[in-house]
């Protein structure tokens, strides 16, 4: 029998709210968690928003220790796994280590632990052959990405593969699709998955104001994340976190666990062209999806929600449109599609799992997040893009898409567990 892969157990650190079920909360009420930047003066930039997440480390259970030793992507990423592991039900005492994997998906590693060690070591900039005695004792640990995982790995007593994914904006996704590669191949039973960033200092600001990538909308930061909307200028930059717990279909149902999807595909594409630029008929991105539906044997009429990239540039807004239509043939017009980074915010490497997180709980809560802040259609974006209001909606197949800097394109299919686009699946 062959073996699948589905969501047991989610945790999630997000801008507007820490945990899950805040998090679904400000979906599902189509709130926005963008503001003005609080974690540093950023007067000086072109952009001064973002999504920042109310987290403290302490009333999150983190030991002195381990907040002087981890950066802030590594606390988010260790609480996200802490709640997956306790909404499994899964007692993870009881699991062989060697069986146990973490697949952790990252863009920009360790930044704010690197910037802020710079700026100690260098005097504020002003040396240009910087005095290493000033660095903390884990400054290594901020220089190598894989830390990351490694903390995750710690946190539950992982021994088996532990993998740090770092492909730009689809890390996230492909984080957990390898995860699922695991499962599926039997390499491990249970697979914690997910991703973390926290990209939110004036090094990466400052990165994003010299392409232009950014929105300039500082005197409104609540709806300065704008999707598909005429009137979009650019992405919110955003932190957060979510990771889940991944584990053998078989397995899940004889100890009765609550499943809240089955990854039933997963592609990723390049489209070899550009490190930022897109080419506007989306022919990579869409052949991603073409690829996870054969994994799926599912037809394109199956998909019944998509959870867009929608970073709110014309160019990504634009090419992921035309990639849908270019896959899904006409019923493309038929499926409601919405951007949750209209309220959270574009958290790079993370945000592919954070959107994962969203499509398993609206296959769950059988709700559609909404687009908010989308009031002046874009005329060649012409899908059903769900404006500002939840849409309760009867679904079984969910399609999440990613599309990064360096030309990378993912693909991954949820299926509700028990309907017949799920029995259809890899295996089935």
């Amino acid at each position: 029998m062959t073996r699948r892969a589905v969501i047991t157990g989610i945790g999630t650190v997000a801008p507007g709210g820490v945990g899950r079920e805040a998090f679904w909360d400000l979906l599902s009420a189509g709130r926005t968690a963008t503001r003005s930047v609080s974690l540093f003066d950023a007067s000086q930039f072109r952009s001064q928003v973002a999504a920042e997440a109310d987290f403290d480390p302490v009333a999150q259970g983190l030991t002195a220790r381990q907040i002087r030793r981890m950066d802030r992507a590594a606390q988010f990423a260790v609480v996200s796994a802490r709640e997956a592991v306790q909404d499994s039900g899964l007692d993870f005492s009881s699991l062989a280590p060697e069986r146990l994997a973490v697949s952790i998906g990252s863009a920009v590693g360790c930044t704010m632990g690197l910037e802020e060690e710079y700026v100690v070591l260098s005097d504020s900039g002003k040396k240009w052959l910087v005095d290493h005695e000033y660095g903390v004792p884990h400054l290594y640990g901020y220089m190598v990405p894989s830390t990351l995982a490694t903390e995750v790995a710690w946190e539950v007593g992982a021994e088996g593969p532990v993998a740090l994914i770092s492909t730009g904006c689809t890390s996230g996704l492909d984080a957990i699709g390898h995860a699922v590669q695991l499962i599926e191949e039997g390499t491990a039973d249970v697979a914690l998955a997910g991703a973390t960033d926290a990209p939110i200092s004036p090094i990466t600001l400052a990165c994003f104001d010299a392409i232009r990538a950014t929105t300039a909308n500082n005197a409104d930061p609540e709806h300065a994340s704008r999707p598909f909307d005429g009137e979009r200028d650019g992405f919110v930059l955003a932190e957060g976190s979510s990771v889940m717990v991944v584990e053998e279909r078989e397995a899940a149902l004889a100890r009765g666990a609550r499943i809240y999807a089955e990854i039933v595909g997963f592609a990723g594409r390049s489209n070899a062209y550009h490190m930022t630029g897109l080419k506007p008929e989306g022919r990579e991105m869409a052949e991603a999806i073409r690829v996870a539906l054969n994994q799926a044997k599912l037809d394109p009429t199956a998909v019944g929600y998509i959870n867009a990239h929608g970073s709110g540039t014309k160019q990504n807004d634009r090419h992921e449109t035309a990639a849908f239509k270019r896959s899904l043939g006409e019923h493309a017009y038929d499926i409601p599609v919405s951007s949750i980074k209209s309220m959270v915010g574009h958290s790079l490497g993370a945000i592919g799992s954070i959107e994962v997180a969203a499509c398993a709980l609206a296959l769950d809560r059988q709700v559609v997040p909404p687009t908010a802040n989308l009031k002046t259609k874009d005329p060649l974006c012409d899908l059903d893009y769900v404006p500002i209001t939840a849409r309760d909606h009867a679904m079984d197949v969910v399609l999440s898409v990613g599309s990064g800097f360096g030309g990378f394109q993912t693909a991954m299919l949820l299926a509700r567990p028990g309907s017949a686009a799920a029995a259809a699946g890899r295996g089935a």
